[in-house]
């Protein structure tokens, strides 16, 4: 058999690895459990046909971690508009107007949201004369030279069994962070990130605003997995992409249902107005991975409109996995036998002792134990590196999902030996300290700069544009020989001949 590349465990059953961790920590390792109603999925980048054309509403990842400087709360982060290219104006990032972005909270798993917080978002142009996102360098969010801002406001929602129990407004026309366009347009963008960074009155911290994509992987996973051949593989192809991110950090005892019950499940939604006006669902997200390479094509956009709650129509996509099978296909490593019962406990229930909630009712959802430390030294498989405070307890930013996920999928949890991996494993940015702990966006102007000797730029430039005052303390001017004067100007007669030619010509009725 040819194993995909792996590292970290070795050849170690993971079955060995999760029970010796669980047993460290005092907790008891769940067993097989028979299965019960409820199942899986979760949303990623372009993970269905519908959302992938819609970047504004496509969630792209969930992270939820016990804050490593501050234990007494709980960090949420979910992602939106996946693949943004840091370069790509006029027209930057913007989070949608007529969207209601949610993230859910569900404190006694039983699959239903008993706390929401609701993020909607508003635009605000200084001045529409012009086609500049900033018309100047940015120096502050309240910068006049930032043509185009967004505000946002926070509504607490709270429910049980899905009956409305209060609305309460916890933040009011609080900016976000802009993209990222350049060191020119944004010299200091560090500082702008952290004047987005703002205190609620109940104690929590919010943040909203372009950050690097934190989710590393290999996707050309895609082709044929990996090429067929293990050709395509250690490759971080999110490297310089940007997300849009919302970050909530909150006192654990606002999360949980009581002390004697620490375990949350999280994850996040996307609702907008369709054509009557009715606020609908469009997309979905717990678990990484499992909407894009779990759920089948015919599931996809029916998962993404779905509740937690419904999850029993696609427990058959997890006890029936078809990833393992391809695997076997291409590279004759054996599929482990179905159904796939280690599958449902893990990830659909969480681990018993570890993060499932009594009483708990199997659907996707990313689940955590808020009582569980932060690692003093995170170990980027999580428990199944002895890791109790990583995935599949929570996610942080910082864990190898892709790598733990092809392990479990291909059967360590039901003796099958295997150290699968994709050979990325961290991020190409280093990540944050402290809230909102996600890297800042790639730039705008990242990449080579031309030379600023004459040569080169006219070389750039064409020749249409001459610089003077390089290097001698005056300012930089762009002039216009006048060989590109009159080009422009022949251009200009040229166009308006043309305009009185179909003028001339036009019918009227």
């Amino acid at each position: 058999m040819t194993p995909l590349p792996g590292r970290g465990v070795g050849r170690r059953s993971l079955a060995t690895l999760l029970c010796g961790a669980l047993a460290a920590g005092g907790l008891a390792a769940a067993g097989v459990v028979a299965l019960e109603p409820g199942a899986a999925s979760a949303s990623s980048h372009r993970e269905a046909p519908l959302i992938s054309g819609q970047p504004q509403y496509d969630n792209t990842d969930v992270y939820a971690f016990v804050s490593p400087d501050k234990p007494d709360t709980t960090t949420l982060v979910a992602n939106w508009i996946p693949f943004q290219e840091p370069a790509g104006g006029p027209n930057f990032y913007t989070f949608a107007e007529d969207a209601q972005y949610d993230l859910h909270v569900d404190n006694n798993g039983d699959a239903q949201s008993e706390l929401i917080f609701r993020y909607t978002f508003r635009t605000h142009t200084k001045n529409e004369n012009t086609f500049l996102y900033n018309t100047g360098p940015v120096d502050s969010l309240d910068d006049p030279d930032l043509n185009i801002t967004q505000t946002y406001d926070i509504d607490l929602i709270k429910l049980h069994r899905q009956k409305l129990v209060s609305k309460t407004k916890l933040a009011d026309d609080v900016p976000v962070a802009p993209s990222n366009v350049g060191k020119a347009s944004m010299p200091d963008y560090g500082k702008l990130r952290s004047q987005a960074v703002y205190k609620l009155s109940n104690g929590s911290t919010t943040f909203a605003g372009q950050a690097d994509d934190p989710f590393f992987l290999d996707l050309r996973v895609f082709d044929l997995l990996y090429g067929g051949d293990l050709s395509e593989v250690g490759r971080d192809t999110l490297k310089g992409y940007n997300v849009n991110s919302i970050a909530l950090q909150v006192p654990n005892d606002m999360l949980t249902e009581s002390k004697e019950q620490p375990v949350v499940g999280i994850w996040s939604t996307t609702q907008r107005k369709d054509a009557r006006g009715h606020w609908r669902q469009v997309s979905r997200l717990g678990n990484p991975l499992v909407n894009e390479v779990v759920n089948p094509q015919k599931d996809k956009d029916r998962f993404n409109a779905s509740a937690p709650w419904d999850d029993a129509q696609f427990l058959k996509n997890v006890t029936n996995p078809e990833l393992p099978k391809l695997i076997e296909a291409i590279y004759k490593i054996d599929a482990p036998d179905e159904p796939r019962d280690d599958l449902v406990d893990v990830f659909l229930k969480g681990v018993k002792g570890l993060n499932q909630p009594p009483s708990v009712r199997p659907a996707e959802e990313l689940r955590l134990n808020t009582s569980i430390k932060p690692a003093a030294t995170p170990k980027r498989l999580g428990v199944l590196d002895g890791d109790n405070a990583g995935f599949p307890n929570g996610r942080r930013l910082t864990d190898d999902v892709v790598d733990e996920a092809l392990q479990v999928m291909e059967g360590e949890l039901v003796g099958s030996k295997n150290d699968l991996g994709d050979a990325v494993d961290a991020n190409d940015k280093k990540f944050g300290g402290s809230f909102p702990y996600l890297a800042e966006p790639t730039a705008g102007s990242r990449g080579a700069t031309a030379k600023t000797d004459g040569n080169s730029v006219r070389n750039q430039l064409g020749d249409a544009l001459n610089t003077s005052g390089v290097g001698g303390g005056s300012d930089t001017t762009l002039i216009v020989t006048s060989a590109a004067a009159g080009a422009a100007g022949f251009l200009l007669i040229a166009m308006a001949l043309v305009w009185w030619r179909r003028r001339t010509r036009r019918t009227y009725y």
